[in-house]
């Protein structure tokens, strides 16, 4: 028989209606257009309004969308992975409320935390329930609803993310598709350069922490930015480099979207040309664990069966990662 691989078998997307522009933004901080603009390539963001709404909300449209798409039903899903860094709640893990919403009755699952490279990660490891034989269907979906943790008086942060939810369905192939190689990395050295201090056991909510406006996500820029610059692109080129993989194999570089002179350093490193390099930032910002599979879900037309994908990803912690598919349908 013939080795089993995890493929994509379907994927999908969503972002909420209310965009945020940088316009408005200019009237909330000491901020404008062109500032934001050369700096990170952001326009807009998505923002996810209306009490009660949590996370998992955002991921809902986007993984029934999917499974209309793959013709299933929820509860044909073996297992739920749940890439976020804004759980609807400490816990229990969202990948639950989240699977009783949707009615998956016949699948269990766990939330992954890999900050922006939580989706990869997710991918990587629901892979190998695939690659095993253990399960025929697994979801993994990257979904953040930023809004409810970005301090809207911090000028650094509040201009980079927004809301939005995808998701990528693996199943098992025999033809040699989908995903074939990784590289994975984390260095706990990065955590004091973007963090969210308090919420934790370590230092649990009250009022000091309240007041302190330590509840939301806290960033060092320029410290994120230079580590970022060289350590997504190079995982990106040494997934391309273990596989024999020059720049002309490539038909699609998908990166994380968290700024876009990180994205053309990542293709720059790499070689892939710019029309070959899937950028959405300008419209949605860096919505954490949702970018790349949005870059999915609005490529997906334009991908042709076989062709050869590399993903890129750095996050908070620091985590960063890539891997190397080959797209089946």
């Amino acid at each position: 028989m013939s080795k089993i691989t995890a493929a994509i078998t379907a994927v999908n997307g969503y972002v909420p209606d209310y965009i945020l522009t940088n316009h408005e933004l200019s009237t909330m901080v000491d901020t404008n257009d062109e500032w934001i603009t050369t700096r990170t390539g952001i326009k807009e963001r998505r923002i996810l309004k209306g009490e009660g709404l949590g996370t998992s909300d955002l991921a809902v449209p986007a993984v029934l969308g999917l499974l209309k798409k793959r013709g299933i039903g929820a509860e044909e899903i073996d297992l739920i992975i749940f890439c976020t860094t804004t759980p609807d709640m400490p816990f229990p893990a969202t990948a639950n409320s989240f699977g009783h919403k949707i009615g998956a009755v016949n699948a269990w699952g766990f939330d992954m935390q890999a900050a922006c490279s939580g989706f990869l990660f997710g991918l990587a490891t629901g892979a190998q329930f695939i690659e095993t034989g253990m399960h025929k269907k697994v979801l993994v979906v990257g979904a953040d609803k930023m809004s409810s943790i970005v301090d809207y008086q911090d000028r650094a942060t509040c201009i980079i993310f927004g809301d939005g939810a995808g998701a990528a369905l693996l199943e098992p192939n025999y033809d040699g598709y989908g995903l074939l190689d990784s590289v994975l990395k984390s260095d706990g050295s990065g955590i004091p350069f973007l963090n969210m201090k308090a919420g934790g056991s370590i230092k649990p909510a009250s009022h000091e922490t309240i007041d302190a406006r330590e509840h939301y996500a806290y960033q060092e820029g320029k410290a994120v930015f230079k580590f970022a610059v060289t350590n997504m692109a190079d995982v990106a080129a040494e997934v391309m480099e273990r596989n024999n993989l020059t720049a002309d194999d490539i038909a699609w570089l998908v990166p994380h979207q968290a700024n876009k002179r990180i994205i053309d350093a990542t293709a720059a490193r790499t070689g892939v040309s710019e029309d070959k390099v899937i950028v959405n930032i300008e419209r949605y910002g860096n919505t954490t664990n949702a970018t790349i599979p949005l870059c999915l879900w609005e490529w997906e037309d334009k991908f042709k069966k076989g062709d050869n994908l590399i993903l890129a990803a750095f996050g908070g912690g620091f985590t960063w990662g890539s891997i190397y598919l080959k797209w089946a349908y």
